[in-house]
């Protein structure tokens, strides 16, 4: 999947009301500012409420559903385009995130966790640096996975970088320059 396509779903659910953010790969590479390397997929969080409107947002674009595990997540592959994983959550009254898992698991996405970065010179909405990394937590990495690690922990120990620096663009925020 290349950054234009990304654009191009990003555009779709926008049009459609659905925020997304972007985690996985490409969430890191929207952290870093710049591709680090091949995508195979897209994962996007999306509010649960917004599933039905996504998927018909992205079946208009060609996106099939291949892979069914709701309400954990839903893959859909368009021939040729990509692959685009959709994780839905759940928001409380205080904006933190809740997303099913398997067999009862329950991860937490805390309202901090949603912020901007940048694909392509455009700002999209992505994960915080830490959640991405607690999201690579617990399980044996791959090489993608250690590429992803070694970026985020350059990000994370490069000065200016802080996270009450990042913009703030959870569920119900309007994004902007200043945090403040």
């Amino acid at each position: 999947m290349d950054a234009d396509e990304v654009h191009t779903v990003l555009d779709a659910l926008a049009a459609a009301g659905c925020d997304a953010w972007i985690s996985g790969g490409w969430g890191v590479d929207a952290l870093v500012g710049r591709r680090t390397r091949p995508h195979r997929d897209l994962d996007l969080a999306i509010a649960a409420e917004h599933e039905p409107a996504a998927l018909r947002a992205l079946g208009r674009l060609g996106y099939l559903i291949e892979t069914d595990w709701r309400p954990v997540r839903v893959e859909v592959v368009a021939e040729g385009r990509g692959r685009v994983d959709l994780h839905p959550l759940t928001f409380d009254d205080a904006g933190d995130g809740h997303q099913a898992g398997l067999d009862g698991h329950v991860f937490h996405w805390p309202r901090a966790c949603f912020t901007t970065g940048t694909i392509a010179g455009r700002p999209v909405g992505c994960i915080s640096v830490e959640q991405q990394l607690l999201f690579h937590s617990g399980y044996e990495p791959r090489d993608v996975d250690h590429a992803d690690l070694a970026s985020l922990r350059g990000i994370a120990a490069a000065p200016p970088y802080a996270p009450a620096q990042l913009v703030d663009t959870a569920p119900g925020d309007v994004a902007r320059d200043d945090p403040t």
